[in-house]
């Protein structure tokens, strides 16, 4: 599907090619056009997409092969992660270092999409969600954004830095959405907020800029593709802006909501795993 600022158009109705957004980037790229180009031919002859439908319809827009992620890129994230880790000193020289701190995160079997279920660890006793501007990438080009969700364990993590792949990847641990953008000017100049609600009542809300993030969208891309086999559709978390008190933990119920300006909103309930 296709949002213009005038309406939602089926694509499928036109060229049931055309299912995913995979599709559409593959096609354009071997038209050698850009994907917005190649939708915008369709446009007058596809079908308009009822409010009812794009409800029912929601889901990752993106199913990307890997989802890699950045830490410590705001100064929040830095001071969260140096209160939590038993070796804090580790982490302020990530984040004044040249080279940023890129991990892997999730594949498609352990990321959800708008309005499923994220996951928090059974065996853990400290954790949060984590809202992130997410970069989508084609054969290692930025075509454009969304929202992530990065789930993490702030215990497994603070006990010990090797822990950071249990406390980080696992079932569940990760939601994108609930659309791609793919004409934003300035990413780095986005608002950005998030809200937790538990039982009706609202226990956390926080709100931020990306212009807050230290590094730039290239720079990270950069970092991330280099010498790296990178995935024909992949998404890159750009690091945590908003981080809740260190006395909250998520607990099962809860329903986490990240609203980034000029992309839209992803809400996700929250399960034990």
């Amino acid at each position: 599907m296709v949002e213009t600022n005038d309406d939602v158009y089926d694509l499928t109705s036109v060229k049931p090619q055309l299912s995913t957004f995979r599709d559409l980037l593959k096609s354009a790229s071997i038209a050698d056009t850009a994907p917005d180009e190649l939708s915008a031919r369709h446009l007058d002859a596809a079908e308009t997409v009822s409010e009812q439908r794009l409800e029912a319809d929601a889901a990752d827009p993106v199913t990307a092969d890997e989802i890699w992620a950045a830490g410590v890129t705001y100064q929040i994230s830095e001071e969260a992660r140096t209160e939590e880790s038993d070796t804090p000193e580790m982490y302020l020289y990530v984040h004044d270092a040249e080279r940023p701190e890129i991990f892997f995160k999730s594949t498609p079997n352990r990321t959800v999409g708008p309005d499923e279920a994220v996951g928090i660890r059974a065996d853990s006793d400290w954790d949060v969600p984590e809202p992130e501007l997410a970069i989508v990438l084609y054969e290692g080009e930025i075509v454009g954004y969304t929202i992530g969700n990065d789930m993490s364990s702030r215990s497994i993590e603070g006990e010990n830095p090797l822990y950071l792949p249990q406390a980080k990847v696992y079932d569940r641990c990760c939601s994108v959405g609930p659309a791609v953008v793919t004409d934003i000017e300035d990413p780095h100049s986005l608002t950005l907020s998030m809200s937790i609600h538990r039982d009706g009542e609202r226990v956390y809300r926080g709100e931020t800029n990306t212009s807050e993030m230290k590094r730039t969208c290239e720079e990270l891309v950069s970092y991330y593709t280099a010498h790296n086999a990178v995935p024909e559709l992949s998404v890159l978390l750009t690091g945590t802006s908003l981080v809740p008190d260190d006395d909250f933990t998520l607990q099962e119920g809860d329903e986490v909501t990240i609203d980034i300006e000029s992309i839209g909103r992803l809400k996700n309930p929250v399960t034990v795993v």
